[in-house]
């Protein structure tokens, strides 16, 4: 699969050879069944990777304090990490104090969006991660992907914050009519993605897995044939098509599928697994 231009950057010799592959994986649906485990499969074959060398890479929708974990069970004490759908890239470090430092947030002014959004979606629960990495929410919100716990403000509070992660929900709104409403609104000027559920995450404009990465594989100076990238969901569309080599799970939507170059075993075949094998 042809790397998009739009996720190109220039100055790197893409005919050096090297054995080292820069491996982006997704977590949740991937890595991470969706009663958030991980089979000891995955987890062994995940930690081969690394201890082979490579670049292995976490690329996921959730926040910082949610990845870490997932870091930590497979293995990876240095490197990079890239955070709320490319909003967000850590590097790994196990002599930093934390053992990690957040080297680039893509920051967004979320106004126009939720403006719009409310008047489609007056129900729905919304929450704002800004730029000191702080969850603030209407309705009481908390999930599990931001990593934190919460606090709650009126929606009102929302529209003047800088932000690099907005998460729109409604559990009483089934998806088809929640995608409805979304697409009604037109969004513009930020990228977004629609989840399994009734679940909206947006980012700031041109902010996507793939774009995060890209520009880890340029500091990398790794040839675009050494990415690998698995992924399950929408907000991962980007992120295969820019991969050399980009596998879908095999639980994937068909749209998910169609972008990927090669479809694996589902999440409960352990389809990671048998991907992240391949390369030792």
């Amino acid at each position: 699969m042809t790397l998009q231009t739009e996720y190109s950057v220039s100055g790197i010799d893409d005919q050096r050879e090297t054995k080292q592959k820069m491996v982006a994986l997704d977590v949740d649906g991937t890595l991470i069944d969706h009663n958030g485990a991980m089979s000891d499969a995955v987890r062994e074959a995940a930690r081969g990777v690394v201890a082979a060398g490579h670049q292995v890479i976490i690329a996921t929708g959730r926040s910082l304090g949610a990845t870490l974990p997932v870091i930590r069970q497979i293995g990876l004490e240095s490197g990079y990490g890239v955070c709320c759908n490319g909003a967000v890239t850590l590097r790994l470090d196990p002599s930093l104090p934390e053992g990690h430092q957040v080297i680039r947030r893509e920051i967004f002014s979320p106004r126009s969006a939720l403006v719009a959004l409310s008047g489609k979606l007056p129900e729905a629960m919304y929450a704002l991660e800004n730029v000191d990495g702080e969850f603030l929410s209407t309705h009481s919100f908390q999930d599990a992907s931001f990593g934190i716990e919460a606090r709650s403000v009126s929606f009102n509070e929302l529209l003047d914050m800088e932000a690099v992660r907005v998460v729109v929900h409604s559990a009483e709104i089934p998806l088809e009519e929640f995608e409805q409403a979304i697409a009604s609104v037109g969004l513009q000027g930020v990228a977004y993605s629609v989840g399994w559920s009734s679940w909206l995450d947006i980012a700031a404009a041109g902010v996507t897995k793939a774009t995060a990465l890209e520009q880890l594989r340029a500091e990398l100076r790794l040839p675009k044939a050494s990415t690998i990238a698995v992924g399950d969901g929408f907000n991962d569309l980007q992120m295969l098509a820019w991969a050399g080599r980009g596998v879908a799970m095999g639980q994937a939507p068909l749209e998910v599928q169609q972008a990927a170059d090669e479809v694996t075993g589902s999440i409960y075949q352990d389809g990671a697994a048998k991907v992240l094998r391949s390369l030792v």
